[in-house]
């Protein structure tokens, strides 16, 4: 059973606390039905997801199976489903993927034949089983709406939330979504609560419970409604709810609590006899097999079957799930969700096209400056004797050192730039554009660590394609002017280094803002202040650069690919520049850093609730 006691939800509101849900009071038994209407702004989501642990309750009691949440710990990630108002699922998968994946995240099974079985089974019981093959992206409204309870009954959860599941369906898909809430709240005792704006097939349910101002107005029969609140039709209680404020109809509701509770039980009894069979001797033995199957909760009346799947033996084939479901380790939900990951971004032609095309473009773009970059620095002579023919090979030496300075130093900034953008492109938008997905799945039972570990490896060996690409490529057109063989080992790690950096500090970005164009615009304006503070081009002032030179990822890149060259290189790129530069090992290191911090701020913003 689910009791609520004077549970309220409190804001700040212009300085003074308001109550988004005020002293809200209940009981749904199990294996029970419950639909919550009321006006818009009533409270009906935010009561919804005070009960599920998403908002914490300010005040009052919330006890499940005499086990109270406020004071306890809260419900158990397979003890409840939560089916919000927007897509759960990745467009690019198909359903039988989806529900795939979300069982391989939540639930430890023995072996694939039993996970088959349980897809199956799911399939069928929301009716999705001829539209397993079709991707996400082609399901109409209500057969969103299936597929997002098929993915919260992989749990098989003993309490079902559902908010606003029929919102912005036609009438026949709302009946449908509707008597397929009823029949799941006849399996299992499983308790149905379904948030809804609409008061049609209000007969379905076993009660009704109807907020105002955050208030109970009404929580009893559906049938009894129309006289409690003197109207003839149910479209009329809106209005006749404006008529006072919510203080006379709570005030009212507690006088008759009891009594329509009452009712509740009476209904709930007169439905058990009604639909009692009368058991002959030629079915004692059918009976025998039966009587030890769970009993189910008569319905208020006959399920409607859905689908043509759904046929009458449809009973007999769901299989109940286990009493205790024991969610998969860190490693498992790693190797899910990477696999998840690569499989949506080769199906995202777009992306894929995208990375191909920055892969071959970019490094492209170096080499049209490779020439400058491959001319030989002219040495000084032995002795200088001031002779007109030492002053004009002089003069040839200082400008071959302007000449080859400017290009190789430009060359390498503007291959760690490009590497820059590209990790900004990798990250930006990677867990701020499906952060509500990740939120629901944290909600189930995923763990954060597991996430960033698969988001990490994933973005890792895109960083390596395109990094060690970078070099390799260029190399070919603009050997790297080192003074030793480790030299260009030495700038490629610097190329890795810099994508890295950017690509988690990005990611870090993309896991802290609240949405996907906050973290692109935030991540666009990190890269474009990349070059113009390196001091790659102008020395910054000294005060300036001790501020803002540590968290310039594209310095150190640049810092240490220089001081990887041989002495006469860098003596050329010294008088193009009047930027100090720093050893390989200092720029190696406070790039890690950038990464570390990057990844660590990425963990943050996912331990962080963001669900609105």
């Amino acid at each position: 059973m689910l009791e609520l006691q004077k549970v309220c939800f409190t804001i700040q509101k212009e300085g003074e606390d308001f109550n988004l849900i005020d002293e809200v009071s209940l009981r749904v038994p199990s294996g029970h039905f419950m639909a919550i209407v009321g006006p818009s702004g009533c409270g009906k989501t935010t009561l919804l997801k005070t009960i599920a642990g998403l908002n914490e309750e300010s005040d009052g009691d919330l006890i499940w199976n005499g086990r109270n949440l406020a004071k306890e710990k809260d419900f158990e990630p397979a003890e409840i489903g939560y089916v919000p108002q927007f897509s759960i699922a990745y467009d690019q998968l198909t359903v039988d993927e989806s529900i795939e994946s979300a069982m391989r995240l939540r639930v430890r099974t023995e072996n694939f034949d039993e996970l088959d079985k349980r897809i199956d089974t799911i399939l069928k019981e929301t009716g999705l089983t001829n539209l397993a093959d079709h991707t996400v992206k082609v399901l109409s409204g209500g057969q969103k709406r299936r597929l997002g309870l098929a993915l919260e009954l992989v749990t098989s959860p003993p309490l079902l939330l559902c908010d606003e599941v029929t919102s912005g369906l036609d009438p026949r898909s709302e009946r449908d979504i509707v008597h397929l809430l009823h029949q799941l709240s006849q399996r299992n005792g499983r308790t149905v609560v379904s948030v809804t704006h609409s008061l049609a097939h209000l007969e379905l349910y076993d009660s009704v419970l109807v907020l105002h101002e955050g208030r109970v107005a009404y929580h009893g029969p559906p049938e009894e409604i129309t006289h409690y609140f003197s109207v003839d039709d149910t479209e009329e209680i809106y209005p006749r709810l404006a008529r006072q404020r919510s203080e006379k109809w709570h005030l009212s509701w507690q006088k008759h609590r009891e009594a329509y509770y009452r009712k509740i039980e009476k209904r709930r009894d007169e439905l058990t006899d009604q639909q009692e069979p009368t058991i002959s001797e030629e079915d004692s033995s059918q009976a025998a097999k039966s009587a030890s199957k769970p009993a189910t909760k008569p319905a208020s009346k006959p399920a409607t079957i859905l689908l043509e799947e759904n046929s009458a033996e449809d009973d007999e084939v769901i299989v109940s799930a286990p009493s205790t479901v024991i969610t998969p380790g860190v490693t498992s939900q790693f190797s899910t969700l990477l696999a998840r990951r690569w499989k949506i971004f080769f199906r995202n032609k777009g992306q894929v096209y995208l990375q191909l095309a920055i892969l071959i473009c970019f490094p492209l773009l170096v080499t049209l400056f490779h020439e400058r970059g491959n001319e030989n620095i002219k040495r000084f002579s032995d002795r200088y004797e001031g002779t007109i023919r030492q002053i004009q090979e002089h003069s040839m030496v200082e400008k071959s050192y302007l000449s080859v300075g400017s290009a190789v130093s430009g060359i390498v900034m503007f291959q760690v730039i490009l590497l820059s953008l590209m990790g900004s492109n990798n990250a930006a938008r990677e867990i701020a554009g499906e952060r509500l997905i990740y939120e629901k799945e944290k909600f189930g039972g995923i763990r954060p660590a597991a996430y960033l570990g698969s988001k990490v490896a994933f973005l890792g060996i895109l960083i390596l394609i395109q990094s060690l690409w970078m070099a390799i490529f260029v190399q070919q057109f603009w050997k790297f002017p080192d003074g030793s063989d480790t030299g260009f080992i030495d700038h490629t790690v610097f190329l890795i280094l810099i994508n890295a950096a950017m690509t988690f500090v990005c990611l870090g970005i993309s896991s802290l803002m609240k949405t996907a164009e906050q973290s692109s615009l935030l991540s666009v304006y990190l890269v474009g202040f990349q070059l113009p503070l390196s001091g790659a081009i102008l020395a910054l002032p000294e005060n300036i650069e001790s501020v803002t030179r540590p968290f310039i990822s594209a310095y150190w890149a640049w810092s240490g690919s220089i001081e990887s060259m041989s002495p006469s290189y860098r003596n050329a790129i010294d008088t193009v520049t009047e930027t100090s530069f720093e050893s390989v090992s200092v720029c190696q290191y406070i790039l890690i850093i950038h990464v570390c911090v990057g990844i660590t701020a990425a963990y943050i913003g996912l331990r962080r609730h963001q669900w609105d």
